[in-house]
């Protein structure tokens, strides 16, 4: 019986997942049907319609990182090789080279893509390996019998998706702000919305909050704009910059040495390289330009007064909790991904599953604490893979897109169904394109 694995959001981890599972079968390897259910359209949070990115900014990490890599593959013994060879098919070179760009990218001297190119890449490998794609919202996640119930609002009405695992992926929505409805606050979504229709923002003191790549990516496109003086607003002491030499960057891409380290040792490193900080090529930028300043703080209350957004900010200093407030014409939330976005998808029985799984009350810190080798919530049948909170447990490189092949190997490698499963109805979507 083969096992149905569903994705919720049809980006790079779900592309990646797919195209192994396709190579796997073409090689006479059993692997899961996987299913995507996408609302808009493969890769869409890396094109301008998708609220995080306007697609001209460069992908911070290089686009050799494909869908296949490392190119260390350990799913099938002896076999590992022809695997790595077959998924070099798909990879950020042969995407090149199959679409007339190779030597025009080399000649260049592989500079980093635009993310719309990034999102065509993508695109063509789901294309290759004949990826499904529901086109539609998953609107709940529920129990039936040995494995998941994903309710749906498709182009064809409601309906139900049976599956026997499921991957959540994505950041969640990019339209959350501190202010909804304000003209003077802006979400991630609308700046970039903003920003791709080239309306130019003139404001005297904006304010971005975050401190993290999505705010780094806002702070690189306002330099173009004619504002008079930008405040990063961020609870670090100071604007860190992201490590990226040869030793950082393993961390990665090879997470074996990961689970021996302490959990101290690992929360370190994560905030080091990961966690709140600049790329090296953005801090570069901030430091040719002198309208920015850091603010550093939470904000705990916002509030529209006198042609103004005021922000309170907390912090602690010297073992004191410290509240300021401060006026902006202009904030834009950039915040940052919500990695918890899909916990209000479950019904209660399946909330009360995953509760029993972890021990106590579903929260974030008791996720990532479960996160097990596979990416799975341990303890939790049927499997939930959350890539996206495995970065604590089994290394910084899965909830982006350092280790996408190793990701891949991690979840299909496996065991989605119980040994006796239930007999369960078959699902009746037919791929969407």
């Amino acid at each position: 019986m083969t096992a149905t694995l569903a994705i919720i959001g049809a980006g790079p981890k779900a592309v990646a997942v797919a195209a192994k599972a396709a190579v796997l079968r073409g090689m006479g390897v059993p692997a899961p049907e996987v299913l995507t259910v996408e609302r808009s359209a493969v890769a869409a949070n890396w094109q301008p319609g998708g609220g995080w990115t306007d697609g001209n900014h460069r992908l911070g990490t290089g686009p050799e990182k494909d869908v296949g890599f490392p190119y260390r593959s350990a799913l099938v013994p002896r076999r590992n090789a022809e695997l790595d060879e077959q998924m070099m098919r798909y990879s950020w070179q042969s995407y090149l080279v199959g679409t007339g760009q190779f030597a025009d990218w080399i000649d260049r001297g592989r500079p980093a893509p635009p993310h719309r190119t990034w999102a065509r890449y993508l695109g063509w490998v789901a294309d290759q390996v004949g990826m499904r794609v529901l086109r539609g919202e998953v609107t709940g996640i529920g129990i039936d019998g040995d494995g998941w119930a994903l309710s749906t609002d498709s182009e064809d009405g409601p309906g139900t998706v049976l599956a026997d695992a499921i991957m959540a992926t994505g950041p969640g929505q990019a339209e959350r702000s501190i202010l909804p409805g304000n003209p003077r606050v802006l979400s991630i979504a609308q700046f970039w919305h903003r920003a791709a229709a080239h309306e130019r923002i003139g404001a005297e003191r904006v304010a971005v909050i975050g401190g993290g790549e999505t705010a780094a990516a806002i702070l690189n496109e306002l330099f173009a704009h004619r504002v008079s003086t930008i405040t990063v607003i961020a609870p670090q002491v100071t604007l860190f910059t992201r490590g990226e030499g040869f030793f950082e960057n393993t961390l990665f891409s090879d997470p074996t040495h990961w689970a021996g380290l302490t959990l101290a040792e690992r929360r370190d490193a994560i905030a080091r390289t990961d966690r709140g900080v600049f790329s090296a090529r953005v801090q570069d930028a901030l430091l040719a330009d002198d309208r920015i300043r850091h603010l550093r703080g939470r904000v705990a209350h916002a509030v529209a007064r006198d042609d103004q957004i005021r922000l309170t900010l907390h912090s602690d200093r010297a073992g004191e909790s410290l509240e300021t407030v401060h006026g902006f014409d202009l904030v834009i939330d950039g915040s940052g991904a919500d990695t918890l976005w899909f916990t209000e998808l479950f019904t209660q029985d399946a909330l009360d599953l995953i509760e029993l799984s972890l021990g106590g009350p579903m929260t974030g810190e008791r996720l990532q604490e479960s996160i097990g080798y596979d990416l799975s919530v341990g303890q939790l049948s049927p499997k939930l893979f959350l890539p996206n909170l495995s970065g604590l447990n089994q290394g910084p490189g899965f909830p982006n897109l350092s280790c996408l092949g190793l990701l891949s190997d991690r979840v299909l490698g496996a065991e989605l169904t119980r040994p006796d499963p239930l007999p369960r109805r078959t699902n009746e979507y037919q791929p969407i394109r």
